[in-house]
């Protein structure tokens, strides 16, 4: 009987298939620093630009300049992660090394030919 109660045998996997499982649990963790980092930028620079004076709720003006800046902000960060993704492809071509959008893909946290956080 195995640890977890199961009676059959844990199944054998190729060396391939745990490279593959390493790598997938890389990208899911860089994305989701990724997403922290995003969202933590949003948060600093939005907010100090959108609300100047906290209180209990936001007026419509301040929800407007939120959602307008969160916008902004995102689709600043997905063409710098796509542009990002293309100079790692150039430069790992250009030196001859592996795989290209898999490193992008760790990199950025993003599943291979990603675009962006959000698009």
């Amino acid at each position: 009987m195995s640890l977890f109660g199961s009676s059959s045998p844990a199944p054998i996997q190729t060396s391939e298939e745990i490279k593959a499982a390493v790598m997938r649990q890389l990208q899911q963790e860089a994305a989701m620093s990724n997403a922290r980092a995003l969202i933590g930028k949003i948060n600093k620079h939005c907010f100090k630009a959108c609300v100047p004076a906290p209180g209990t709720s936001l007026s419509a003006k301040e929800n407007t300049c939120l959602s307008s800046c969160m916008e902004k902000y995102i689709a600043m960060w997905n063409t710098t992660s796509k542009t990002y993704i293309a100079r790692i492809g150039v430069e790992t071509k250009r030196l001859g090394g592996q795989d290209a959008a898999a490193i992008a893909s760790m990199a950025t946290g993003m599943p291979e030919g990603g675009s962006g956080i959000l698009g």
